[in-house]
């Protein structure tokens, strides 16, 4: 049977009781007057039910139906359900009162009371009749099944008072909660709907152990990252498998059900606070134009996309040389935005004529260039392919928003550039110069670059690697016991991204926060335990060396240049390097030419444009 028809077959039960409730309110309200006796009712007052019953049939339901008794989902009745059961039935009472006073069929007074009574008790027992029995059978047959899930719950608020009866009052999950942890001392000793509190975070590994608990539910809305991370490193070692409340969305719509948790991962222990922008000053730059995003397939560009079309630009032109990924997006766009303007275009930044072709025919306003080869490895195999499309495909994309009136060019780039040790980052170093040296060429575009370290779950990065890693059963690979890395959330970098191109007046490296570094080894083996395993017992971490051209930290700022603070405090300016453009251009066209030829030494170029460039064996 169909959803549809079961909600519909239902509705036509409840109505059905409730007609017949109503009938019997009325008459057993009369004889109850009567001290229970039909023979003392006097005749005239069953003449003028008779006469009503009908009318308030009719009002009866009509006002049931405007306080919703007919779409709620009784096996999830609460305090709520009940107020609006008393209401309706006072409301039916009232009602009634004043439509037979109104056709001078007087009553009793005491009638009406009684019909209150009566009415509240037969239309709220069959509602919440249900509840009660699914709630005893869930907690019966949970409490002595073998498939129950021993649950603790941290957090004593409302939210897990939420939590706990969605738990309770549900047959289809099979969460059985048996303890509560909050940090207040107040509340340890006391119970959440029968579920004891029994102590603060330091309690945790007690009870698990105590109650055998296997999945724990963190129930405090917007924690702050700190304490999270506390909390997770904490859980993490109890082996237990972990979910989250996101947000105080749900408790704010009232969606504090076991489906609205996600699990934790492995952001949630970066320790990190929310990354907050002006919207206002981003929307305000946005808003209206037309915005060109290269590289747009891809993790950055795609976030790009994404947020840039929640600003309502007036249109935006995704370009990208790798059709899967930027397919999806399109379709994904066209899913959630359906009155944005977009064009989905394929091809190259390395092939100038079409780069020029899309200037020319729609005049980008705003262009976000992300389009790159960042692989370090795969670029140390191929220096050359690194040039042509890093810097070369950056000056082609940059030399036509110049040339076609684009107000400002943002470029990604990545702290990789700074103090390189491989081509990718030397190149992104060439990068930034061109944005720079186009500054100084086109001071009608403002051209500006902002400089981030990795993202997490980026296409190609250790975080998905992990995973595929962990889900065939090891052995997880690091390169190093001691590399490090500074870590940001895609849509936290993008949303700086845009925050810093609201700043940009022209040639500055922007350079974003990214907070503590994180040891890849530390998050290999939190994310071994996050996914319910034991680091070197269950999942082997194996130590592979450093890749050519890898170091063991990154920077995100020269040494020379300096920081300048911006009204975000997790954007800052670096000074840019003084250079000659003259000579600038003059190496960058001899560098186009040797990137051309397979036999030629084009590290070496690299390095003496780029001084800071240590290339393999250097370092």
């Amino acid at each position: 049977m169909s959803v549809d028809i079961t909600r519909y077959l239902r509705k036509a039960f409840f109505i059905v009781y409730d007609v017949v409730a109503v009938v019997l309110a009325m008459y057993i309200s009369i004889i109850t007057r009567f001290e229970f006796s039909i023979n003392k009712v006097d005749q005239p007052y069953i003449d003028k039910i008779h006469y009503y019953v009908l009318i308030n049939i009719f009002v009866s339901i009509f006002v049931f139906a405007c306080f919703k008794l007919y779409s709620s989902l009784w096996q999830y009745a609460s305090i709520q359900e009940l107020v609006n059961v008393a209401l309706a039935c006072a409301l039916s009472a009232l009602l009634q009162l004043a439509g037979m006073t109104i056709l001078e069929l007087n009553m009793p007074r005491s009638y009406y009371v009684l019909y209150f009574f009566y009415i509240t008790i037969f239309v709220g027992f069959i509602r919440f009749l249900y509840r009660t029995l699914r709630v005893i059978k869930g907690n019966i047959i949970g409490e002595t099944s073998d498939i129950a899930i021993p649950t603790m719950v941290i957090g004593g608020g409302d939210s897990a008072s939420h939590l706990i009866k969605d738990i309770k009052g549900s047959m289809m999950i099979k969460n059985r909660v048996k303890c509560v942890i909050d940090a207040d001392p107040k509340k340890v000793g006391n119970s959440i709907l029968g579920v004891p509190i029994v102590g603060n975070d330091n309690k945790i590994p007690w009870a698990v152990e105590k109650y055998k608990i296997q999945e724990i539910f963190i129930a405090i809305p917007n924690l702050p990252a700190k304490r999270k991370k506390e909390i997770i490193e904490i859980c993490k070692n109890t082996g237990c498998k972990m979910r989250i409340l996101p947000s105080m969305t749900q408790v704010i719509n009232n969606e504090v059900l076991v489906s609205a948790f996600r699990e934790v991962q492995i952001e949630d222990l970066l320790g990190r606070d929310e990354v907050r922008v002006n919207i206002d000053e981003v929307a305000d730059y946005i808003q209206g134009k037309t915005v060109l995003v290269t590289g747009g397939g891809g993790s950055i560009g795609s976030e790009l996309c994404r947020q840039i079309a929640m600003h309502n630009p007036k249109k935006l032109i995704i370009f990208d040389i790798y059709e899967n990924t930027t397919y999806d997006l399109q379709l994904e766009l066209k899913r959630t935005y359906k009155d944005l303007d977009f064009e989905t275009l394929i091809g190259s930044v390395r092939n100038i004529a079409r780069v020029n072709a899309i200037f020319e025919k729609y005049h980008p306003e705003i262009v976000f260039h992300a389009a790159a080869h960042k692989h370090v490895p795969l670029m140390e195999d191929s220096p050359r392919e690194a040039i042509k499309n890093n810097v070369f495909g950056t000056y082609n994309v940059a030399k036509a928003a110049a040339n076609n009136g684009a107000k400002k060019m943002v470029l990604i780039s990545t702290d990789k550039a700074v103090n390189p040790t491989n081509i990718m980052g030397a190149s992104k170093r060439l990068c930034e110069m061109v944005i720079q040296a186009m500054e100084r060429e086109f001071p009608d575009t403002s051209f500006v670059a902002v400089r981030f370290g990795n993202v997490l779950g980026s296409n190609g990065s250790v975080i998905p690697l992990f995973k595929k890693q962990i889900k065939e059963g090891g052995p997880v690979t690091v390169t190093d016991k001691n590399i490090i890395r500074y870590f940001m959330t895609i849509p936290e970098a993008v949303s700086l991204v845009l925050q810093a191109g609201s700043y940009a007046t022209g040639g500055e490296i922007f350079v974003l926060d990214m907070g503590e570094p994180v040891k890849i080894d530390d998050l290999a083996r939190n994310l071994i335990k996050l996914s319910g395993f034991e680091p070197d017992v269950d999942i082997q971490i194996v130590y592979t060396g450093l890749r050519p051209g890898e170091k063991l930290f990154e920077e995100c700022l020269k040494a020379e240049e300096g920081l300048r603070k911006t009204a975000n405090n997790l954007i800052f300016v670096a000074n840019p390097i003084d250079f000659d453009n003259k000579k600038f251009f003059k190496a960058l066209s001899a560098l186009h030419d040797a990137a051309g030829d397979e036999t030629s030494d084009i590290r070496a170029m690299v390095k003496e444009m780029v001084p800071s460039y240590k290339p393999k064996g250097e370092y």
